[in-house]
């Protein structure tokens, strides 16, 4: 089956493909990593109205397992198990990253700056995993490992950001 394009149909068509698509935020032409990325922060904002940033970084957890069957859902609609489109990945591995950061404009910009350098760059083990675990959970696997080191510098870099 050649790989579909994502489109507004598709988004629409099922909550799993609005999910892994970010909320439209995946289909931006150029960069829907960045794009979805970026989309992590309204949501975190929004969160952050009913709960505390542990309560969202512990969020993460549930929302990482639901990724799973939701990014392999649109993955397998799409004809590429890892599209470029499906960012439910990157969203739930930034809230953490929200949530761990000093709170405000600076600290989330450098859990954003951070998190990107680490997926796009996916030093070892991150690279390995993401060549060898396939489907949903392969989607969801190598961007909550990006967060693990984009995690240790932003906490050694988090006094000069306050």
């Amino acid at each position: 089956m050649p790989a579909r394009q994502p489109d507004l149909k598709l988004l629409l068509s099922h909550p799993a493909h609005l999910l892994s698509l970010g909320f439209g935020s995946g289909l931006a032409p150029r960069a829907p990593g960045t794009f979805g990325s970026l989309a992590a922060i309204p949501f975190y904002l929004l969160l952050a109205c009913w709960l505390s940033p542990l309560a969202i970084a512990l969020l993460a957890i549930p929302l990482f397992a639901l990724g799973v069957p939701v990014c392999d859902r649109t993955g397998r609609a799409l004809g590429v198990s890892d599209h470029g489109a499906i960012v439910w990945d990157e969203i739930v591995a930034m809230l953490p990253l929200l949530a761990l950061a000093p709170q405000g404009w600076l600290g989330w910009g450098a859990a954003f700056a951070l998190f990107r350098l680490f997926d796009i760059w996916k030093p070892w083990p991150i690279r390995w995993i993401d060549a060898r675990v396939k489907g949903g959970l392969g989607v969801m696997l190598d961007d909550a490992l990006a967060a693990v080191p984009a995690a240790a510098l932003l906490w050694l870099a988090s006094p000069w950001l306050a």
